[in-house]
């Protein structure tokens, strides 16, 4: 049986040996951890840039939405503006005919009842033909210093009789003063349609609550939003309430909405419409 003897000058190689092993296996383990740091912030960069792309891609799409329907918009309001015209032009011949008629039957109730008809039907086109041009007109936006606070007060005056009348109560809620520079008229005129367009939304009365403040975001001045207790709005349509001429009523132009976020559009501002989960809807501008 043999035995393997180890010389001391072995033993001194196997001992200067494993310095140089631990040494070595420390910096593998450091170039392990940097590799890792590296990978990690690798990976951040990627989620970064992944979600600035989704963005970018989401606010070209939202731009290319809004273009394509200006774009829309422009070539309907032509053709609105070429029908009006068309239809008011015969609407004054038919209004003096009615007018001539009715002193030829002013004796006779019944036959004058019914020139009466006539004539309020010509006043109601009238009233249609000059709303769709006032629609189609471009709308030029005079900036100035105002108090939105004023604004809201003065919008809610104007729909007080029909507040009341619809037995719908309106909550305000906002700072006493808050300066923006807008168009006092145009901004009163979008409020007031929205406040309207709450009011009709609510046909056995309910609460319309209209609030603004400051907004957060500093490319706008405001953030103000109307929310109704009504019965919401068909998801199904929520992308199409804008439009002109589209209306769930039987009454009504379809154009009041279609106003408003033509007025948002020209202070470069934004409208969301959006239904609350307890119930109605809310019509959010950002100018």
């Amino acid at each position: 049986m043999s035995r393997t003897l180890t010389t001391s000058h072995e033993i001194s190689e196997t001992r200067s040996a494993r310095p140089d092993y631990a040494r070595r296996v420390d910096e593998l383990g450091e170039i392990i951890r940097q590799y890792s740091q590296i990978t990690e912030k690798l990976q951040k960069s990627h989620d970064q840039l992944t979600q600035t792309v989704l963005s970018l891609r989401k606010e070209l799409s939202d731009k290319s939405r809004q273009l394509e329907r200006r774009n829309r918009l422009a070539a309907l309001g032509e053709m609105a503006a070429g029908m009006a015209h068309e239809i008011r032009n015969p609407l004054g011949g038919i209004q003096l005919y009615a007018s001539m008629l009715a002193r030829d039957v002013a004796d006779r109730p019944q036959s004058l009842e019914t020139v009466r008809k006539i004539s309020g039907g010509v006043k109601r086109l009238e009233s249609l033909v000059s709303q769709v041009l006032q629609f189609t007109r471009q709308i030029q936006v005079h900036r100035q210093d105002v108090d939105v606070a004023q604004l809201v007060a003065q919008a809610v005056e104007y729909a007080a009789p029909k507040l009341t009348e619809m037995n719908v109560a309106c909550k305000v809620s906002g700072p006493p003063t808050l300066a923006a520079s807008a168009d006092p008229i145009l901004l009163v005129q979008a409020i007031l349609n929205l406040l309207l367009n709450a009011v009709e939304a609510m046909e056995q009365g309910g609460e319309v609550s209209l609030e603004f403040e400051a907004s957060a975001d500093e490319a706008r001045q405001l953030r103000l939003a109307v929310t109704d207790t009504g019965p919401g709005i068909d998801p199904q349509i929520l992308d199409r309430i804008f439009n002109p001429f589209f209306t769930t009523k039987d009454t009504g132009t379809g154009l009041g909405l279609s106003i408003v976020h033509r007025i948002v559009e020209a202070h470069e501002g934004t409208i969301a419409a959006t239904n609350v989960e307890s119930g109605g809807a809310r019509f959010e501008i950002r100018v």
